[in-house]
């Protein structure tokens, strides 16, 4: 699947020190350790509706990731997924009479356009569900033979037919389960149903078992799965096989919101060991909190949302709404007002006017501060706090010519900002 057009990355004329996130797995700040290509992945979108800012603070978060890892010398590796056909794509499509293909094309469309919009750096493989469903297929294949995996017998009157059977992974056989979230049963039966799974589906021999592979029901698309029938992946599989195929085991990064820990991120994981033998599926797990708006996490489901291309068609400056975003820590959960909005406004008028007229102190100092912050964890807000100093000292005796135009190559680079 083709991804969005890539900005120009100035080249820096020196490197940042190694990066440092903080990884849900080990709770704890590490160092982030390529040997050799940096690999990255990060969980996309399911396209039923438009990008909202929830969405632009994780793949924004990511995107800094990325430029970090550049920054400080590495050739980074990153893909992407998109949920092509999923059920809340289905049902959207059924709700507002539409194919759902063409409802999926059309929001993924409008996310490239805000994530272009946003300066976010694409990645090289951006990769689609529906283009690879013959590598689910042999996923589930290879679970089934190795002996991880089970089928559960689907009502006839529900799947049309007799001998249609659901693929679940057997939890029992794997002693890694837990190892990404470290959450206790009860935590996880807590949340499992309205994130995704079937808890209460019976036949299943926990009710934790991920599902891997549903079989075809009237009415819904389906694809040739081999020896589990037809049918389509289940959520978690889709990233275990995408993961795996394109980037390889125990790639660097796997990045997602926090609401992504359990169960896809854990499940993807535990897929993943009982697929190939082998700890970890990534070696760093990052995550991004999650946005509110009018008290309650912004969600789809809801319907509170404050969608990119809305602000976009308002004329808010894309550079602005970036400046939101990196204002706050990537691991706190936040909530969007319209006061944040005209806060980042005014710093990005600032900015430009200060780097425009040229008259500021040396622009080395700051980006040195701006490198060694987002190295530190993400740290984005003391990145900001220094292009505040430096801004606020334009105009004054204590100037460098040719400052304004340093700074601004450097913010481009390392925080995606465009002065």
């Amino acid at each position: 699947m083709k991804s969005w057009s890539a900005p120009v990355l100035p080249e820096l004329p020196s490197r940042s020190g190694p990066l440092h996130l903080f990884d849900t797995s080990t709770q704890s700040v590490r160092e982030v350790s390529p040997q050799g290509q940096a690999r990255m992945y990060v969980c996309g979108i399911t396209p039923y509706d438009a990008t909202h800012l929830g969405h632009a603070a994780t793949y924004v978060t990511f995107d800094l990731v990325n430029r970090a890892l550049r920054a400080a010398g590495h050739d980074v590796h990153y893909v992407q997924n998109t949920t092509d056909v999923d059920d809340p794509l289905l049902e959207r499509a059924a709700r507002d009479g539409v194919d759902w293909r063409e409802l999926a094309t059309s929001e993924i469309d409008l996310f490239h356009t805000d994530m272009t919009a946003l300066r976010v750096l694409p990645p090289d493989d951006y990769v689609g569900v529906v283009e690879t469903m013959p590598q689910h297929a042999a996923t589930v294949a290879s679970l089934l033979a190795n002996g991880s995996a089970y089928t559960v017998e689907v009502d006839p009157t529900e799947a049309g037919r007799e001998g249609a059977r659901d693929v679940y992974l057997d939890l029992a056989t794997q002693p890694t389960f837990g190892s990404v979230s470290h959450w206790t049963r009860e935590q996880m039966m807590e949340v499992y149903a309205d994130r995704g799974g079937d808890p209460d589906r019976a036949g299943k021999r926990d009710p934790l078992d991920p599902l891997l592979w549903r079989a075809a029901r009237p009415g819904e698309p389906s694809w040739d799965g081999g020896v589990a029938g037809e049918g389509r992946p289940g959520w978690h599989l889709e990233c275990t096989t995408i993961a795996l195929n394109f980037l390889g085991e125990g790639f660097d990064v796997q990045g997602g919101g926090t609401d992504l820990i359990f169960p896809h991120h854990e499940m993807s994981a535990v897929q993943a060991t009982a697929l190939t033998g082998t700890v970890p599926f990534a070696r760093t797990y990052a995550h991004q909190g999650m946005v509110a708006y009018e008290g309650e996490k912004m969600s789809k489901s809801k319907g509170n949302l404050v969608r990119v291309s809305d602000l976009r068609r308002q004329g808010v400056d894309p550079m602005a709404i970036r400046l939101v975003l990196l204002a706050q820590h990537y691991r706190d959960d936040w909530e969007y007002t319209d006061t944040l909005l005209k806060a980042a406004t005014e710093r990005l008028e600032r900015w430009r006017a200060a780097a425009k007229a040229d008259r500021g102190p040396a622009a080395a100092p700051v980006v040195a501060t701006v490198r060694s912050a987002l190295a530190d964890d993400l740290s984005t807000a003391r990145a900001l706090d220094a292009v505040d100093a430096w801004a606020e000292q334009s105009g004054t005796d204590d100037h460098v010519p040719g400052a304004g135009a340093d700074l601004s190559q450097a913010l481009d680079a390392l925080l995606g900002v465009r002065l």
